[in-house]
């Protein structure tokens, strides 16, 4: 039994995606898809005590064809100012403390020049510190097929699946008989049922970086991922 995920890379993302990365045996950063502007591949959010705020990696967007894996950064210091707006905000969390060293050394040395290679400099690094031992490939590994769908089931395929593991979003695309059809069984990602934890500047808000639950809860933080408690 192996199970996939195939996702787009993500900016520090939120506890969901390493959630799923942790339910699956190997994970594929999706990233030769096309870039869509003001999505997460190149922000996320963070709790502040004036509210959410999103902090955004600058990228150049020159053709709509684009793909995530050819989207080059366009500000080099982005990676000190993000440290900043995080070490202010977060200052107070229980847990800064034991990760200020750790994620300074990861922004200061963030000077890759494409948004995939910064979002898997993170990705791997926050792995490690949930304690998420799953495979990540790059789809640039694989040759790809054509079809939404098809492609999907080529990786899978490729990468001897018995189960797919997919995002909700894809539920408006994804053709589920092929996958049944060639012995893939496929199965949703459900991002409810997430437990509250310590949070700074109340209301309580699951959709910010898994950042924020790594600060306030430290090594307790994987017992807040449904898949650290399997």
């Amino acid at each position: 039994m192996k199970r996939v995920a195939i996702l787009q890379s993500n900016y520090i993302p939120w506890k969901g995606y390493f959630d799923i990365i942790g339910s699956v045996d190997e994970f594929v950063l999706y990233d030769d898809m096309q870039y869509t502007k003001n999505d997460w591949r190149n922000r996320n959010k963070i709790k502040t005590q004036n509210g959410l705020q999103w902090l955004t990696i600058p990228v150049k967007q020159e053709s709509l064809a684009q793909k995530i894996n050819e989207t080059v950064i366009t500000q080099p210091n982005w990676n000190v100012q993000h440290w900043k707006s995080l070490a202010q905000n977060y200052a107070k969390a229980p847990h800064f403390k034991a990760y200020k060293e750790q994620f300074e050394s990861l922004y200061m040395n963030a000077t890759q020049t494409h948004i995939s290679e910064i979002n898997r400099h993170f990705i791997d690094a926050i792995n490690a510190i949930l304690g998420i031992k799953t495979v990540i490939r790059d789809s640039r590994e694989f040759v790809l097929a054509d079809g939404k769908s098809e492609r999907l089931l080529a990786l899978c395929q490729e990468l001897g699946a018995t189960t797919y593991l997919s995002g909700p979003a894809a539920s408006d695309y994804l053709d589920e008989s092929i996958f049944k059809e060639a012995g893939i069984h496929v199965e949703w990602m459900d991002y409810s049922g997430y437990q509250a934890y310590h949070q700074l500047f109340p209301p309580f808000e699951h959709g910010v970086s898994v950042l924020d639950l790594i600060f306030n809860e430290g090594e307790n933080a994987k017992n807040f991922i449904k898949s650290g408690n399997k």
